[in-house]
């Protein structure tokens, strides 16, 4: 049996995203591709603030995060640090054979533009990486402020992660200065795993071209020689496509600043009902983020209880803290397509159970 997953991603799926997925196969070197493709640029580039491609990638997000490393590193790259998915990154730049110097943060903490100005500074780094939504524990960093001391280093590529906050919040990559922009299909866009997204710079492909070792799959240039023939350089996820161009066609329907509303009303209305029971946020409250909320369990509730009853009494399920924090945290996802009878659903769920379990 499939639970309505309010977890941090992947999350729940329509039936009418599940219905555009069985439309009839096409080639990925036809017209009928050609034209998919290029329908798609529009509204991805609304949503990224840029007028950069878009290219499609057929992977998780790591997969172009790595990428993105082999294709602009060339001196040492600079990897801030405040959750597991960002510390991951300074693993897997050293496995990608780079230089790499970490700038920590608590967990729960955002980036602090000023440290990075410090670390930059002493001009050792062409590359710097962050994550915009730590997905962990629910810390948006302040993207704006970040990239203002990023654009005091001319000489230094920025890789940021958006897995997370990509069509909850608004981007504005090309405003921003953002070289390579990254996110993918579970989180926000409702859509099934399997397909990612990345937006790159003209001097990103740039650096990329003076760089050897960037392999095939993950080649910028290799990207954007295709994308401008309205293809992806290997065959790609078709079915992932067609879900993808139906959930563009929904956001435009909404509205973009609509749907930015309706997360941030959803997530006030969690923020809300955990302060009621008495949880508090991890991170900071005006650092949480928008598509999801990480409380901490200052209950001490039993969370496997909790999503035990959950699934067998109301069929959906939160997530009980991630990594370190599994059980010390739990996180509530608003994102893609919920609605405020969804969200009411499952707060009246969440109070059934947290008062019959005494938290």
């Amino acid at each position: 049996m499939s639970h309505r997953l309010y977890i941090p991603g992947p999350i729940t799926v329509s039936e009418g995203t599940f219905r555009a997925m069985t439309q009839g196969m096409i080639g990925h070197r036809s017209k009928d591709f050609v034209t998919l493709y290029r329908s798609l640029q529009p509204g991805l580039q609304r949503l990224a603030g840029t007028t950069d491609p878009v290219y499609l990638s057929t992977s998780s997000s790591w997969g172009i995060m790595e990428g993105a490393l082999r294709n602009v590193v060339a001196k040492k790259v600079l990897c801030c640090m405040n959750g597991a998915f960002s510390d991951k990154w300074l693993d897997v730049a050293r496995r990608a054979g780079k230089e790499v110097g970490g700038l920590r943060f608590d967990w729960g903490k955002p980036v602090d533009p000023a440290a990075v100005r410090t670390e930059l500074a002493n001009g050792q780094y062409d590359a710097i990486t962050f994550i915009h939504s730590e997905t962990s524990t629910g810390t948006l960093s302040p993207l704006a402020e970040i990239m203002a001391v990023v654009r005091e280093f001319p000489d230094v590529i920025s890789i940021v992660d958006t897995v997370s906050s990509f069509s909850t919040v608004p981007i504005d990559k090309d405003a921003l200065g953002i070289d390579v922009l990254i996110t993918g299909s579970q989180k926000a866009l409702a859509l099934p795993p399997g397909l990612s997204f990345l937006s790159v710079s003209e001097r990103a492909r740039a650096r990329a071209t003076t760089l050897q070792g960037r392999g095939y799959y993950f080649d910028f240039l290799e990207f954007h020689a295709n994308h401008e023939k309205g293809m992806t350089p290997s065959t790609p996820a078709i079915s992932l496509i067609y879900a993808l161009q139906h959930q563009l066609a929904q956001i435009e329907a909404e509205g973009i600043k609509t749907r930015y509303a309706r997360h941030l009303r959803l997530n006030e209305k969690v923020r809300s009902w955990g302060k009621t029971r008495g949880f508090s946020l991890f991170p900071e409250e005006k650092y949480g983020t928008r598509g999801l909320t990480c409380f901490a369990n200052t209950l001490n509730a039993d969370l496997e209880a909790v999503n035990a009853a959950l699934k067998s009494r109301f069929n959906c399920v939160i997530d009980g803290g991630y990594g370190k924090l599994k059980g010390k945290t739990f996180r509530i996802s608003n994102m893609g397509d919920e609605t405020d009878e969804t969200i009411d659903t499952l707060i009246n769920a969440l109070d059934t159970v947290f008062s019959e379990l005494g938290a």
